[in-house]
């Protein structure tokens, strides 16, 4: 991915709402499973980790993009974005 296909993935991702957090238990299958769900219905999403996970939010944005096959667009404080190309949505 591009430098400028980054840059307008995140302003993009401004706009969005956090549709997904992370807390106290972390990153088990049902947050892999809703993530890639959501992934495949949106393309880019934003996620938040609360204070109380035991994780990061650089490292469960690695750990999400690798099990998931995303690419990690934006780390910033406790959120980050994440986008997965859909060829199902960009079908004519």
């Amino acid at each position: 991915m591009t430098g400028k296909e980054r840059a307008a993935l995140r302003a993009e991702a401004n706009k969005l709402d956090t549709i997904q957090q992370i807390g106290h238990n972390g990153i088990g299958d049902e947050t892999v499973k809703n993530v890639l769900m959501a992934l495949e219905a949106r393309e880019l999403i934003k996620l938040r980790v609360l204070e109380t996970s035991p994780v990061s939010a650089k490292e469960a944005a690695s750990q999400l993009a690798e099990a998931t096959g995303a690419e990690v667009i934006q780390v910033i404080g406790y959120r980050f974005v994440l986008y997965k190309y859909n060829p199902e949505k960009h079908k004519s």
